[in-house]
């Protein structure tokens, strides 16, 4: 299992034309605004307050980079569907993204996050259905799993991942996760783990 020695911001950008430059595999978590990516960030490193927090919907507007171990980086993606932006910045916004997550050549996987305390959410599903549609493979992260019972958590990811057939034949990896509770973090860096050594022998054949 993959042991955080190290986790700093490498920088942060507005656009795909301003990311720091870098050859050092990604991993990008992005979901609605307020689901917990930055709380995330900060369980998986273990470094609190590493990625800002904040209560306020849309809060992080930015493309934020973070190394981790000197080798691979951690990106925390803007929230999409927060309320205080006018519609062309809306517009602005979900196209530096889509940049990004169709076009940043060293991105090696996408976790999607989902609130595990909601039914299923139309701007959820719009958003994977364009990922669908884009081409773009991701993992599903169930977050906020201590805010509920398991059974009722359990119960909305079914129907969320019954929805989800209505888009894609194809079924994603699966996690659940709790940044109070550190639940889901082995899993997370493990699936990160994999893609890593998959990716250092492809290297090793060419």
């Amino acid at each position: 299992m993959i042991c955080i020695r190290s986790a700093a911001l490498l920088g942060s950008a507005p656009d795909l034309a301003s990311c720091p430059p870098s050859e050092l595999p990604e991993f990008a978590f992005i979901g609605r605004s307020n689901v917990g990516k930055s709380s995330l960030v900060n369980m998986l490193t273990r470094v609190q307050g590493l990625a800002r927090v904040s209560d306020t919907p849309g809060k992080t507007r930015l493309i934020n980079f973070f190394v981790v171990n000197e080798s691979w980086s951690l990106v925390d993606l803007p929230g999409y569907g927060y309320a205080k932006v006018g519609r062309k910045d809306r517009a602005q916004f979900s196209s530096f993204v889509a940049d990004y997550l169709q076009n940043r050549p060293n991105l090696r996987g996408t976790f999607v996050l989902i609130d595990s305390r909601l039914t299923p959410q139309k701007i959820d599903l719009d958003f994977l259905d364009w990922m669908v549609h884009c081409g773009v493979p991701f993992i599903l992260i169930f977050t906020k799993t201590d805010k509920l019972s398991r059974a009722a958590a359990q119960a909305n990811i079914d129907a969320f991942l019954l929805r989800l057939q209505e888009i894609s034949q194809e079924a994603p990896p699966v996690l659940t996760s709790s940044s109070k509770l550190s639940h889901g973090r082995l899993e997370i860096l493990g699936l990160i783990e994999a893609t890593l050594a998959e990716a250092s022998e492809e290297e090793s054949i060419a």
